[in-house]
């Protein structure tokens, strides 16, 4: 397993850890997208701090961690069954992800207010999804 497989495969069972923790395991995984959204936000906004002061080493595993957190909302994505929406969140994860690469690289605060300003449409758009419809 490759070391981004292994940060994949060890941030998705860290979150499920805590969701399991926090009483919301697998018998809500809608409660899991919404806290998978919350620590990519989370670490978006403190790779911004980072960022303003010139921190790169933190900034930049900040935002690698970010981008693993999307990669694991990407992989969640059924896209056999979820039709255009499904491959319409497929593109724009992809988006974000090299959007926050280039913000690591030419260290443009824009670019993360971006990809958090979509990551909290994504979130908003999540919540309002009625929880009789989550089922389907």
């Amino acid at each position: 397993m490759s070391m981004l497989g292994y940060a994949k495969s060890s941030n998705l069972a860290a979150y499920q850890s805590a969701a399991a923790h926090g009483g919301v395991a697998a018998s809500d995984p809608h409660r899991l997208i919404v806290m998978l959204l919350d620590g990519a936000l989370e670490r978006i906004s403190t790779a911004r701090g980072c960022m303003q002061r010139n921190e790169t080493s933190e900034k930049a595993r900040l935002i690698n961690r970010s981008m693993s957190i999307i990669g694991e909302l990407r992989n969640s994505l059924d896209l056999r069954n979820g039709g255009q929406i499904a491959a319409n969140l497929a593109e724009l994860y992809d988006y974000m992800c090299r959007r926050l690469l280039l913000a690591t690289t030419e260290n443009k605060v824009e670019m993360l207010d971006e990809v958090s300003l979509l990551l909290h449409e994504i979130r908003g758009a999540w919540l309002a999804i009625a929880p009789e419809g989550r089922g389907r």
